[in-house]
């Protein structure tokens, strides 16, 4: 179901590192920002942005035209709309968006959920990561009803670099997690060659700084000691295979044979961490070289 209802009130749930930031962006803006957490110490991180708590799940979405979910997994959106009271509580008209990585099945099997109670669904998956969405720089990546795309694209503005559209429900998080199947593909080949590096003994350091003008370099390369480091790496290295389970099962549903792809995706996503402290440990031993240098001058 499709309206014109302006809107003003923004619901969001998932303060966590990528969801905090957006939920700020949100209260900067023109819009009314209403908000629950499970823990309320998550709260925390809008101590300096204008917002409206709610007990409940069901509370939120009675005061909110659009409600954000960003949340782990399907699982958790699923709960949600049914078992917090989401779907019951919201009015006719309005719109449900995940912004979480997903099944595919799953994003269209939720959009008819909703369609049930008036409510529109888009899967709206970003990319960009924690430091993206400090910056106000994610790309938004979504799928859905087109006139419901547009009511929210002011919305996904407020935090977002580059919003785009793919496609009917499912089509956002079939295109987020190709993004990510090349994503970990690319880091498994910058994992293996920043390995050679080492063991030839280059100033990794030196070749990373190369790398980010030149035509080896991507943009899991950028990352690596920057949005990347080894303290962030178990984190990420849980979510990346997970993303890349769920793109094996999207595309292995069409018939597709995706075992090597996935292999490679799998083992990029093994070797964060070993990787992350390769680079790590010899962009300190520069910092500290390049300390010297300064005290000895």
């Amino acid at each position: 179901m499709t309206s014109t209802i302006p809107l003003a009130a923004v619901g969001f749930i998932g303060l966590g590192d990528q969801g905090a930031p957006m939920a700020r962006a949100i209260g900067a803006s023109r819009y009314e920002l209403n908000v629950w957490a499970r823990r309320p110490q998550s709260l925390d991180a809008l101590s300096a942005t204008p917002h409206t708590v709610h007990r409940t799940v069901a509370e939120l979405g009675a005061a909110s035209d659009i409600v954000l979910l960003v949340v782990r997994d399907d699982i958790d959106v699923i709960d949600i709309l049914e078992n917090q009271g989401l779907l019951k509580s919201m009015k006719p008209g309005s719109i449900i968006v995940n912004h979480g990585t997903g099944d595919v099945d799953k994003a269209t099997d939720i959009a008819a959920m909703a369609a049930a109670y008036g409510i529109s669904v888009l899967d709206a998956p970003v990319s960009g990561g924690g430091p993206g969405a400090e910056a106000r720089q994610l790309t938004t990546i979504a799928g859905g009803d087109r006139t419901t795309f547009d009511r929210a694209t002011a919305v996904f503005q407020t935090f977002s670099s580059a919003v785009v559209y793919m496609g009917p429900a499912g089509s956002g998080q079939v295109a987020k997690l190709l993004n990510n199947a090349l994503t970990m593909t690319n880091l498994k080949n910058a994992e293996d060659v920043l390995g050679f590096a080492d063991v030839l003994g280059v100033d990794v350091a030196a070749f990373l700084q190369l790398l980010r003008t030149s035509s080896g370099g991507s943009f899991v390369l950028n990352a690596l000691g920057n949005e990347i480091t080894s303290e962030l790496a178990p984190h990420l290295q849980v979510l990346m295979k997970k993303d890349m389970e769920h793109f094996a099962d999207a595309i292995s549903r069409e018939g597709v044979d995706v075992d090597e792809v996935r292999a490679r995706g799998i083992a990029g996503a093994e070797g964060l961490v070993t990787v992350t402290e390769l680079v790590d440990r010899h962009l300190a031993a520069s910092a500290v070289a390049a300390t010297a240098t300064a005290t000895a001058a």
